[in-house]
């Protein structure tokens, strides 16, 4: 027996078969299975008391700074020192060629002679003249006369004798020595150089850095956070409140602590490792209690503003925070924007879209503070 389709019977199953095939199609794209929300390893925000580091740029002198200067005109003759030497008290630093003063030296001690011997005939005729007087051969005006021309000579004799001090004097500032222990500055100055005493620039600068002093200023914001950090009614009683500070030196590198003064840091240098004229940073503690702190790494920054991702029912949402001006080590210290407990994503390296959907992975406290002392 045969079947047959009619033309209309045909089209009619086409239709349904294709009709069958949509609705396939649909509950096979609503059964698609959801995108798998990303791992991501999380932390609580926590308060501690910490300490911050506020810097201040700092300029580093000696205890004493003193310019070696000529006291007479003179040429270079030796230069016993090179720069950045270390000397003693004593030690002799230039020796200067003035032969004009050895001359006065020699014509001094000369007029030593003229006036000793001038001096010595006088005397001769006091003694001759008074036995005279005596006995009435002469008068008494001859023996006054004689003891006033005595005067006379004695008191060119005495002058005699302070140009030759003087002179040596004079002659004895052409060797220069060293007044007291430290390291030498630059010597502006080379052999055969004609100097005098006003001379601009000195010979060379004498520093003793067995002490350094840490010069540095705190602008008006800070010295108002600084009078409202330590207790005192005065600004000496706070100052006696200040703890040890550190000087950072120009490689980094930090150098033991000390005592503070009014905006003048000590610092004790018995190796000489500082030098006058030197730089650095003062890094002055300050104690915050309950401070709110966050990884660095925790933290992106964008258009001068600082954000984390925060976490909030497995999703994740930008917000900006603020920070204090000093950082806490590896940790920011935040004033705003975040409370304690907030849930934070530990990495904010890569940028993440407000909404994504994550698999928050607690991080245990004690792995993202490590760093805390």
């Amino acid at each position: 027996m045969n079947s047959y389709l009619s033309p209309r019977s045909l089209l009619f199953c086409i239709v349904v078969i294709l009709v069958q095939s949509c609705r396939n199609n649909e509950q096979g794209g609503n059964q698609a299975v959801a995108p798998v929300a990303e791992a991501y390893p999380v932390f609580k925000a926590e308060t501690f008391t910490t300490i911050l580091q506020s810097e201040y740029p700092a300029m580093l002198q000696g205890q004493q700074n003193i310019e070696i200067r000529p006291k007479i005109d003179g040429y270079i003759e030796h230069i016993y020192i090179d720069e950045g030497a270390t000397v003693k008290k004593g030690q002799l630093l230039f020796k200067i060629s003035a032969p004009q003063y050895e001359q006065d030296v020699k014509n001094a001690l000369a007029a030593i002679n003229t006036a000793e011997a001038d001096v010595n005939t006088a005397e001769l005729q006091v003694e001759k003249t008074k036995p005279l007087v005596d006995r009435h051969i002469i008068s008494e005006y001859e023996l006054k006369s004689a003891e006033n021309a005595l005067k006379i000579k004695q008191a060119v004799l005495l002058q005699a004798k302070t140009t030759l001090a003087n002179a040596q004097t004079n002659l004895a500032y052409g060797t220069i020595s060293s007044p007291v222990d430290g390291v030498a500055g630059t010597l502006p100055y080379k052999l055969g150089s004609l100097v005098s005493s006003t001379t601009t620039s000195p010979l060379t600068m004498i520093s003793n850095i067995s002490r350094v002093y840490a010069y540095f200023s705190m602008n008006e914001k800070q010295l108002l956070d600084f009078s409202r950090q330590y207790k005192g009614s005065t600004l000496d009683e706070k100052l006696k409140q200040l703890p040890l500070v550190d000087l950072i030196l120009s490689d980094g590198t930090k150098y033991p602590e000390t005592g503070a003064a009014t905006f003048r840091a000590t610092f004790p240098n018995p190796v000489g490792l500082i030098r006058s004229g030197g730089s650095g940073l003062v890094a002055l503690p300050v104690t915050v209690n309950n401070a709110l702190l966050i990884p660095q790494q925790s933290t992106y920054e964008l258009q001068g503003k600082r954000f984390v991702y925060r976490v909030d029912s497995s999703k994740v949402k930008s917000a900006e925070i603020a920070t204090m001006t000093s950082a806490a080590g590896q940790y920011f210290v935040v004033t705003s924007g975040l409370n304690p407990g907030d849930t934070i994503v530990f990495e904010a390296a890569t940028p993440i879209p407000d909404g994504t959907p994550i698999q928050p992975q607690l991080q245990p406290k004690a792995q993202i503070y490590k760093d805390l002392k």
